[in-house]
This record gives C-alpha cells, structure tokens and sequence, in this order.
C-alpha cells in the first residue's frame, strides 16, 4: 500500500486568532486533529479515533493572512494504531517559501461500527528517511509508556 502524505492548505482566518494577534493554539491543535484523521482514515479505509497527541512543538507563530500548510504521514503502524507524523508550516502571501510553525505525532485507532478496535493493513518503510521517521516513533512510545507510569497515582 502507498503511503502518500495528506495534506491541507488554506488562509488563516480573522476567526482564528488569540488575543496576541497570532493563531490561537487550539486551531492549530485542531487542524493537526483534522488532518491527522484524513490520514488515519485513508490508510485504514474506515473510521478512526484519537488516541494521542504529543510532544506539539511549536516553533514559530502563525499570522492572520498567512497560508497555512500541514503534511501528515503515516510513520508506524500496529495491530489497529498509525502512528501519524504531522509537521505544520506557513508563509506570507508574498512570500514562496513556507516556514516549519509546529510539529506533532498523534496516533490514531481503527474502529468499527461499535467502537471495537479493528486491523490496519500495515505500514513498511522503504527509504532510510522512513526508517528513521519509524524509529521515531518507536521512541516516542517507549517514553509515552514511561510517562504513563509516571502518571499512574495521579488519575
């Protein structure tokens, strides 16, 4: 199966802007969200729910007025996961060269009509960049069960 990014582009909008004047953070989490699920749902041909979303590195703010763009890749799969990497990058109209804003890794599941995990054809990295993007991944869950543990006396 290819593996084709998804990705979105737009203007951001008057509607989306905080009280320091640039894009509020919470649309951009939402963006990430939206796109990351167009992925998830491509790759597993069916619907998808958020299961996490972490380590959102934002680098740089987004202005009103700027086009908006956000890639999403699949980077790892499991028995029903995909493991999503999605990088977020703007410009100014004037400008050709879009600028990385935001960075994040959300992991989606595959699920039926009743909720219940279902398998996801899987993902098998082809070049050294893939490898690298899954080893990625893999160290990031490895720190996210670590993390868990850690949280485990305070939910």
């Amino acid at each position: 199966m290819e593996n084709k990014p998804v990705t979105f582009q737009f203007i951001s909008e008057p509607t989306d802007v905080n009280f320091g004047g640039n894009v509020h953070g919470g649309s951009v989490m939402k963006w990430i969200d939206q796109v990351g699920y167009a992925c998830a749902s491509n790759w597993s041909g069916t619907y998808c729910v958020t299961v996490y979303v972490g380590g959102i590195r934002f680098y740089q703010p987004i202005k009103i007025g700027e086009i908006v763009k956000l890639e999403s890749k699949v980077i790892l799969t499991g028995n029903s996961s995909m493991h999503i990497s999605i990088d977020v990058f703007s410009r100014n109209v004037k400008e050709k060269q879009f600028e990385k804003k935001t960075h994040c890794i959300i992991v989606f599941v595959a699920v039926d009509e009743n909720g219940k995990a279902m398998e996801v054809p899987k993902w098998i990295p082809t070049t050294e960049k893939e490898l690298q993007m899954e080893q990625y991944a893999k160290k990031l869950m490895n720190l996210r069960k670590d993390i868990e543990d850690e949280m485990k006396p305070f939910l």
